[in-house]
């Protein structure tokens, strides 16, 4: 960037835009090939293979099982180096499971990082980019600091971003600050300085942006007399706002030109954010786990996949539903190039270069919306965010709970019950926690005395388990206007008519239960008396996973 040459700098961060189906293939199955030696050569390596020593691709992919993090227990809680495929230049972490592991950390070897590095700064490119796809080429761009630290898997990509773009963050030092004293002070530097950029999760980015409209963002009135910049800027502001007859908003303080927002909620927040800052976000899709794995280009439609730092591999949907309903059954996988458009898969991912997450499911559904962008000719799958394929739940980003949690939850609400099962739900365009409860002994109650009770053990568990950010960043919940938790009955008898439906096919008693939490469509259907016949085929012996 410092030279000027912006073909290059494009090329080199977005060029995998330009690459036909075959060529990012070919990307795909030479790093494998490459990583596969990698995790010969190391003892974990060996481990999360199941012992398995594969010669080709066709052979990692029905040799080596399926993974999950269990599977690299203890040593990567413990973030112990040995006998990893390539030595750590970092460890990031997300949030683990509660009352298990407090944090999932993962190791990023050096030449990962690297790869990482260029793919964040074409992020940074493609965010700046107009509808033409002409992008802002310029250092120094003042960027609010509203994301995580490096350590986290969402702030990393911000490092890695400004690393490779030369963004100057404000404040320049957040030092011990809290999330709010981080942003009140970026805030005020902005007033001085100005404000180019700024990324997050997008909800986080609505909950900064209601500070304003809702009048609960402070400036010291003294600060704007001594700083005469910052006086123009937020008088220049609240001009634009009391023309326009409405509360004051981020976009009347600031021409905002670049905006990243990831998370699995991005899309929900997305027209919000743009109503507040002016500017509509670039959606990406990562985690701690591989980094970047998608992102979107400057039409703002589905997201398109990145070849160089992740090998990947999808479940359909329908294999999915076979191992929901029996988790001895070993899903099979598809690649990119037999994906088809409207169908929705699970997504499996293998680290490069020297990384160690293997065939690792990250318990993610992806939606392939187009086999390829015709708008912009890039000749690469176009997916969308769907939802959760595990015993995660995840609001917003923000609250996290596990079967565990909500089990409990139920339990000490002292509500009679046979059984439940739980997931997310986008309700009015927000999500929300979902329980399904089957009720015993004739309980009367209505669904809000349920949900309002259920929430209330929720609230006392979070002192327990720290289960949710809410308390880091306020009272998101409010300023979001979100529903969290909403209660609906199940038919009395319904878990007994499932149970008996899985039985009269055959299927073994560990797997006769449905799954407590994300249960599908059809698992849903099948316990609320369905309108639509779903077959449920059994597993046979051949197909089941191998014990570990």
């Amino acid at each position: 960037m410092r030279q000027g040459r912006k073909e290059e700098l494009w090329q080199m961060c977005c060029g995998f835009l330009n690459l036909s189906l075959e060529q990012f293939m070919a990307i795909q199955k030479r790093l494998l090939l490459e990583q596969i030696e990698l995790l010969k050569n190391s003892e974990m390596g060996r481990r999360v293979m199941g012992g398995a020593m594969p010669e080709t691709i066709e052979e990692f992919r029905t040799q080596v099982p399926l993974t999950i993090y269990a599977d690299y227990l203890p040593e990567l809680v413990e973030k112990k180096e040995e006998g990893l495929p390539a030595k750590p230049a970092m460890w990031v972490r997300t949030v683990g499971r509660i009352g298990e592991y407090n944090f999932k950390w993962v190791p990023l070897p050096e030449r990962f990082l690297q790869e990482f590095e260029r793919i964040a700064g074409g992020v940074g490119l493609l965010a700046s980019c107009n509808p033409k796809g002409d992008f802002l080429v310029k250092e120094h761009l003042k960027t609010l600091a509203t994301m995580a630290t490096r350590d986290y898997g969402s702030g990393i990509v911000a490092y890695l971003m400004q690393q490779a773009l030369g963004f100057d963050l404000l404040p320049s030092d957040t030092g011990e600050m809290t999330f709010q004293e981080r942003v009140e002070t970026g805030i005020r530097e902005a007033l001085s300085q100005g404000l180019d950029a700024f990324g997050g999760l997008p909800s986080v980015l609505v909950y900064v942006g209601e500070m304003f409209k809702q009048g609960t963002m402070k400036v010291d009135p003294r600060f704007l007399l001594s700083h005469p910049r910052a006086f123009a800027c937020f008088l220049k502001g609240l001009l634009k706002s009391r023309v326009a007859r409405r509360p004051l908003l981020p976009k009347d303080l600031w021409p905002v030109k670049v905006v990243v927002g990831g998370g699995v909620d991005s899309a929900i927040f997305t027209k919000r954010v743009e109503e507040l800052w002016g500017r509509q976000p670039l959606e990406i899709y990562g985690a701690t786990e591989g980094g970047l794995y998608a992102t979107q280009t400057w039409d703002h439609e589905g997201m398109t996949f990145i070849p160089n730092l992740n090998f990947f591999e999808f479940i359909p949907e329908r294999e999915m539903f076979k191992w929901q309903l029996d988790h001895s059954y070993q899903p099979k996988t598809v690649l990119l190039d037999e994906v088809k458009a409207g169908q929705k898969y699970e997504i499996v991912l293998t680290n490069f270069h020297g990384g160690i997450m293997t065939r690792y499911r990250i318990g993610d559904v992806i939606k392939i919306t187009s086999v390829r962008n015709e708008k912009l000719n890039i000749d690469i799958p176009q997916m969308v965010f769907d939802s959760r394929a595990d015993d995660l739940i995840d609001i917003a980003s923000l609250g996290r709970v596990t079967e565990r949690v909500i089990g409990e939850a139920i339990e000490n609400s002292g509500i009679p019950y046979v059984d439940w099962v739980a997931r997310k739900e986008i309700v009015d365009d927000k999500p929300m926690l979902h329980i399904y409860l089957e009720l015993r002994d004739l309980y009367i109650a209505s669904e809000e005395s349920l949900a309002g009770a259920i929430r209330e053990q929720f609230k006392r568990l979070d002192r327990k388990y720290r289960c949710n950010f809410y308390r880091l960043i306020g009272d998101m919940e409010g300023m979001l206007d979100l529903k969290p938790l909403e209660v609906t009955p199940l038919p009395q008898g319904a878990f007994a008519s499932y149970v008996a439906g899985r039985q009269s096919v055959g299927v073994v008693s560990e797997s006769l239960k449905p799954p407590r939490v994300n249960p599908s469509e059809e698992v849903l259907s099948l316990l609320r008396a369905p309108k639509v016949a779903v077959e449920a085929t059994p597993v046979t012996e051949a197909e089941r996973a191998p014990t570990r």
